[in-house]
């Protein structure tokens, strides 16, 4: 799903993101309510970026990636830790385009979202190029999302991966998530 988001572009700067689990819910611009598994999940565009919910019947996970005032945690390059019953990993890398790429980079990021029935994108006003976008999937039990946070004005895309799973045996238990 593509949508136009109402709001004005407010994280101006790949290295104004920062990352956080845990965080309750935040007010979203658009999402997109999947169930995945025995994992319900949501993809929640923000004024700042994205969240992304995910919750089973032992437990929950939430991944923030934004501008958060107040944040002391920058976006790191990696995580792999355990919250709860649930294994997360998280990747995170940047990559820096010239105009001409840029222009390209993003549409095909943004074709490969549009019409995913797991995908949400969300355009800024003021440059199509301006976008976050979310896809996630689930292979043989093995739950995991990509984003990107697009900055034209910097020729920057911040492209992040997480993969979770839980111990047991439904869904995504007992699986490692398969790269995206």
């Amino acid at each position: 799903m593509l949508t136009t988001l109402k709001t004005a572009y407010t994280d101006t700067r790949a290295a104004d993101l920062a990352w956080a689990l845990g965080r309750e819910p935040l007010p979203a611009l658009a999402e997109l309510k999947l169930q995945l598994g025995y994992v319900t999940l949501q993809l929640r565009l923000l004024g700042a970026s994205h969240q992304v919910l995910a919750e089973d019947d032992h437990g929950q996970c939430s991944e923030t990636v934004a501008c958060m005032s107040g944040s002391a945690t920058p976006l790191p390059l990696g995580i792999d830790k355990r919250i709860g019953d649930w294994e997360y990993e998280f990747a995170a890398h940047v990559e820096t385009h010239s105009e001409e790429s840029f222009a390209a980079r993003a549409q095909e990021l943004l074709a490969l979202v549009a019409d995913h029935p797991y995908g949400l994108a969300g355009t800024f006003p003021g440059s199509p190029y301006a976008f976050t976008a979310l896809l996630a999937h689930c292979r043989e039990g093995r739950l995991a999302w990509r984003t990107w946070h697009a900055y034209p004005q910097e020729g920057t895309i911040v492209a992040t991966r997480t993969r979770i799973g839980t111990q047991g045996s439904r869904g995504t238990r007992g699986d490692k998530p398969a790269p995206p």
